[in-house]
């Protein structure tokens, strides 16, 4: 699904306008109508207290068309108009005189010396205050309504945006927001509801689709995408009948110091489980006995040097190599990565110690093949690229990074985004259950998997990330946030797989098929 900006947004209701032989008003009443739709059929008449505050431009005059049809089809309903300028827009007015014809109890106007309607926690807030345009600071009684909002823990459903919320800035004061319950987001999601410090103004989201022209939606390439089922389904490779573990790939993960083999332990594991045909590991000394012991599937390839990493030498090319789990940054190890990438020849994805090594020497990174994939966390992107001042600033340094040096760039987080040069890739997959130490060494290993398979860089990550996160999101069913490990992880691999093939309930499942046509079974 693609996330649009603003602007993009804004052309998208003009074009609709214009080739569907609208007016601005109609289409203002298709996307009131829809939230009515959407309220009416949850609601089936219920008369729980609505409370719907307006602003004075289009998403009040969104609000006024929700708040007539509530009315007309008897709901308990107390409409205000947040009376913060003189200046109002033309649907906002039609819509207004629209309202008044609708009923006798006219939306009350607010104003900075008048007192805040009392509600309380079993009541409904509509918030149309502001939607995406907003352009300057509200006034300071307007930001105390959105606090009297919170403070009152009604459950507040915002249009298309939380009032107070920008596209694409973090507000500098938490209280200057609405906090949403739920945001009904007018035909495709904002990409503020995806990270971290704007993420919390909204507790869920949903789409409404209100028919913009679908040509626009199609063509007009955009900046962000965000990745589901629909979008990772096209990426998959099925497999053929005759095939044989050499037409998967030989992936190689280069890792492991003392105390910390079990990091290459289950980033190999997450390699194989991926679907890679052979996977080998490169380990000190110390590893040898723990990793054939613990995992009797990977070859194991071992170091001079008994405790840490000091000369990578391999006797054959890996199709793709994933490098730096659990690996510490030795000198002799830091010496080490240096050497081997002037030599190496694999595509190749980096994690951890290997990106604090290269963080260490920066020069390392122009021995970087193209397309090389970097999946780091916060502190270890902090290291390579420097302090950022918000999400937005974070976003943009990164894209920056990834267009100088031809990487792709693995944000790892609630939403994890992939970033290749301008373009991101935001995850849908995934949960809290994650944030536990080893999740990150399997996803290093599913993305060196899925390049040994054949996939090319980028789809690897995209694919890699989701397949990760729809893995914990089966496993978390089970066994709770907080006792899903690593391993779990890796252990529904499979079932995340199956997933792809899996239709809604009451509808049959998509069978996998081979690229060679099976032959019909006899009758």
């Amino acid at each position: 699904m693609k996330i649009f900006s603003k602007e993009q947004i804004y052309e998208g209701d003009k074009l609709t306008a214009e080739r569907q032989n609208i007016t601005s008003t109609e289409l203002m009443e298709r996307a009131g109508t829809q939230i009515f739709n959407w309220l009416h059929m949850r609601m089936q008449g219920a008369q729980v207290p609505i409370h719907v505050f307006c602003g004075i431009g289009n998403n009040g005059g969104d609000g006024l068309v929700v708040a007539r049809h509530l009315i007309t089809h008897g709901y308990n309903v107390h409409t205000y108009i947040i009376n913060y300028s003189d200046k109002r827009s033309k649907d906002f007015l039609i819509n207004y005189e629209r309202i008044k014809e609708t009923t006798k109890s006219w939306p009350i106007l607010l104003g900075e010396r008048d007192e805040y309607p009392e509600m309380q926690p079993q009541d409904i807030i509509l918030d149309a205050v502001f939607g995406i345009g907003l352009n300057r600071p509200p006034a300071q009684w307007v930001l105390k309504l959105f606090q009297h909002f919170r403070q009152s823990k009604a459950f507040t459903l915002s249009i298309d945006i939380p009032s107070g919320l920008k596209t694409d800035q973090v507000p500098e004061n938490e209280n200057h927001v609405v906090w949403a319950s739920y945001t009904l987001s007018f035909q495709a999601p904002k990409l503020v509801f995806f990270l971290p410090e704007t993420g919390k103004y909204t507790i869920q989201w949903e789409v409404l689709d209100i028919g913009i022209d679908r040509e626009y939606l199609i063509t007009t390439p955009t900046e962000v995408e965000l990745i589901g089922k629909q979008e990772v389904l096209p990426i998959y490779k099925p497999r053929e009948k005759f095939s044989h573990k050499g037409n998967y790939g030989h992936a190689l993960i280069i890792g492991g110091s003392y105390g910390k083999i079990g990091a290459v332990t289950l980033s190999s594991r997450g390699a194989l489980s991926s679907g890679v045909g052979l996977i080998s590991s490169y380990v000190p000394k110390c590893g040898n006995v723990p990793l054939q012991t613990s995992f009797p599937e990977a070859m194991v390839i071992t170091d001079e040097d008994e405790h840490y990493i000091s000369n990578i030498q391999i006797d054959f090319e890996p199709t793709a190599i994933g490098i730096g789990v659990g690996m510490g940054t030795h000198e002799e190890t830091n010496s080490a990565l240096g050497i081997f990438l002037k030599k190496n020849k694999s595509a190749l994805v980096i994690d951890a110690d290997g990106l604090n090594c290269i963080s260490q020497n920066k020069d390392l990174i122009k021995l970087l093949p193209e397309n090389t994939v970097l999946t780091p966390h916060p502190k270890e992107l902090e290291r390579l690229i420097g302090q950022w001042k918000d999400d937005f600033d974070k976003l943009s340094m990164v894209k920056a990074f990834s267009v100088k040096h031809k990487v792709i760039v693995v944000l790892k987080g609630a939403n994890t985004i992939v970033v290749m040069g301008e373009k991101l890739y935001v995850n849908t997959t995934g949960n809290p259950g994650l944030a536990t130490g080893g999740t990150g060494d399997v996803l290093t290993g599913i993305i060196t998997g899925l390049i040994a398979q054949g996939y090319d860089p980028l789809a690897s990550s995209v694919f890699g990330v989701y397949l990760h996160g729809k893995a914990a999101d089966i496993a978390v069913e089970d066994l709770g946030y907080q006792s899903l490990i690593a391993s779990d992880v890796i252990d529904a691999l499979g079932e995340a797989y199956i997933d792809l093939f899996k239709l809604p309930e009451n509808q049959e499942p998509i069978e996998e098929e081979s690229n060679d046509k099976q032959q019909k079974k006899p009758q």
